[in-house]
């Protein structure tokens, strides 16, 4: 396995194992953080562990034009319910993200150190957020990065029925992308038209 130095590279996809792992260490910085999401690569690790830098061969991608919007959840849009919002508590999205209990039992893999990371991203307009409202109370959200016309989506939480779905919705809808990066395979995002594709075709798309 490729430890990382301080200089901003990393290494050929070639070097990346079966899971999709393609080094270890580094740090958060801004820049690497930046470089590394133009580059098809993210990180993805526990508290207490090395930064683990993913480049997985099956890429999870949503074309907009793909998206499907069950019955019932086009039931709740015309009900207009909610009210979504964009970059208006990214703070508290990536903080509820970070601490609610998901249903996997698998917990969080937001470090204090990735919270940080990605609220000085935010700072400087890379990362997104979308909030989905019930009158005053945060109730769902996203939060990703923004690769030009690519979105790429790092966590989502929900505290009622569908809620991180209308802000995915939303965001496939709403934000004028052209792909939207889900990275790993997830059940959830498949019902809504998201398929993988090859590595090769994901940095095509992503360099394009």
């Amino acid at each position: 396995m490729i430890w990382l130095s301080e200089k901003i590279a990393f290494p050929s996809y070639e070097n990346a194992t079966n899971n999709g792992v393609l080094a270890l260490g580094g740090d958060l910085s801004e820049k690497r953080l930046i470089h590394a999401y133009k580059n098809g690569i993210f990180p993805w690790f526990s508290e207490g562990e090395p930064i683990v830098w993913y480049c997985p061969a099956e890429r999870m991608v949503l074309y907009p034009e793909e998206l499907k919007v069950s019955k019932s959840m086009r039931q709740v849009l015309k009900k207009n319910t909610y009210l979504i919002s964009e970059n208006t508590a990214f703070e508290e999205v990536i903080f509820n993200c970070k601490n609610i209990e998901r249903n996997d039992g698998l917990g969080t893999w937001i470090t204090n150190e990735m919270e940080q990371a990605y609220l000085k991203l935010h700072n400087m307009g890379i990362a997104k957020s979308i909030e989905v409202w019930q009158g005053d109370e945060l109730v769902g959200g996203l939060y990703g990065v923004e690769v030009g016309s690519v979105f790429c989506g790092e966590s989502m939480f929900s505290k009622i029925s569908n809620a991180s779905k209308l802000a995915f919705i939303h965001l496939v809808r709403k934000g004028g992308y052209k792909l939207i990066d889900c990275q790993v395979h997830n059940a959830h995002l498949e019902s809504l038209g998201a398929r993988e594709i090859s590595r090769n075709q994901f940095l095509q798309l992503l360099k394009s």
